[in-house]
């Protein structure tokens, strides 16, 4: 065959594993690899070694920035996979070079993640390999986050800092106009505050998408983005989770701001949600049980009279988890939920209670910890003030 690396990599392993995504869409791909590609590519997984086959596109750059420990050229591995499988080269994709590479590592067992192409798992069912889909996280060692990638994570929380001062600096600049928020002589709407926090990520090196500016009636739908006019004397929810484009990792932070006079009710509801995660991020350490955090939290609002149920098709309360992971995702194991783990050294959570009344408005406050022996460090630093005038 002419392969130089065909005797080595013939020698038997237990099991080999699969991606096949880009490395721009799908997280464990730029995990193992490091680098960004734009396109699906096949990358291998053995018990020594990790493969990545791509194009002539990507070739030179791949083999030179990414983590693998071998990249080879789709263009010279398809007629070798031809001749092996015994098909012409033009029926060779994505499916056939799994069989192929399969059958130069002499495996029956292949592993798979839970978003797997359904296509081209059939076409590995239909050769008659022994298929493990594997639930949850691919890459276990994602779970805990090293120095580097905290670091990483703090850039992130500072693209979305930016964000949200941007929007307190409009806010505060904003007049007070009927019932309605003027700025620079233009009516005030979430679209308009949504772009000039995107652009403050932008300059920080980050990508926002879908960036939450929501005010009134429409932040007790927590993943309502919003839209039109920004009021008066409303809550206003703002949520920014931009990704940093030379790291790929993301800063997730939320807060709640008000242009006007709160009514007591409002005070009284942001007072409590930022008890709650006050509290919350107290009781996180290594070895913490995220149930109980999360319990913990449902209890605190109870005691004050702020109650989850459900009133026709609208849900009211504490409607949602006290926190996801974050990395190379915005929402990522592990997650501070009634699912019953354990918290561990290493792991970066959000921490953000948030409350839903349609007769007072929405808050949300939230933060990025990293879980130490003894506690846990804040990954995002933005004050609390809300109430602006």
């Amino acid at each position: 065959m002419n392969d130089p690396n065909y005797h080595r990599m013939k020698s038997k392993s237990s099991i080999i594993k699969f991606l096949y995504a880009s490395s721009d869409s799908c997280a464990d791909v730029f995990y193992l690899g490091g680098v960004f590609v734009p396109d699906p590519y096949l990358s291998i997984i053995t018990d020594k070694k990790s493969y990545a086959v791509v194009n002539r596109l990507e070739y030179t750059r791949v083999r030179a920035r990414s983590n693998y420990d071998e990249v080879m050229l789709l263009e010279a591995i398809k007629p070798k996979a031809a001749e092996m499988l015994g098909l012409p080269e033009s029926e060779v994709g994505p499916g056939e070079l799994m069989c192929y590479f399969a059958q130069r590592f002499a495996v029956k067992k292949i592993e798979l993640p839970e978003n797997f192409p359904a296509a081209y798992y059939a076409t590995l069912h239909e050769a008659g390999y022994h298929l493990k889909v594997k639930r949850g996280v691919f890459f276990t060692r994602r779970l805990k986050k090293t120095d580097t990638e905290a670091r990483a994570i703090r850039q992130g929380n500072a693209a979305s800092a930016a964000g949200i001062r941007a929007a307190e600096q409009v806010l505060r600049a904003a007049v007070i106009d009927g019932n309605r928020l003027l700025y620079q002589g233009r009516v005030l709407t979430s679209e308009r505050l949504r772009s000039m926090i995107d652009q403050a990520c932008l300059a920080k090196g980050a990508v926002a998408r879908n960036t939450i500016v929501a005010g009134g009636r429409q932040a007790c739908d927590p993943h309502e983005t919003g839209y039109g006019p920004l009021r008066p004397n409303e809550l206003i929810i703002i949520d920014v989770f931009p990704r940093v484009q030379k790291t790929g990792y993301h800063g997730d932070m939320t807060r709640t701001f008000l242009k006007g006079r709160a009514s007591p009710a409002q005070r009284k509801l942001v007072a409590a949600v930022r008890g709650a995660q006050s509290a919350a991020i107290a009781a996180i350490h290594d070895g913490a049980k995220a149930h109980q955090v999360h319990a913990q939290v449902e209890e605190y609002f109870e005691a004050r009279g702020y109650t989850t149920e459900r009133k026709g098709e609208r849900f009211t309360g504490f409607i949602h988890t006290t926190g996801h992971g974050l990395g190379l995702e915005v929402h990522e194991p592990p997650r501070i939920s009634p699912a019953k783990l354990k918290l561990r050294t290493g792991h970066v959570l959000t921490v953000e209670p948030g409350l839903y009344y349609p007769d007072i408005g929405g808050c949300r406050i939230e933060d990025v910890v990293r879980v130490t022996a003894s506690g846990c460090e804040l990954l995002s630093t933005l004050h609390y003030r809300w109430e602006i005038r």
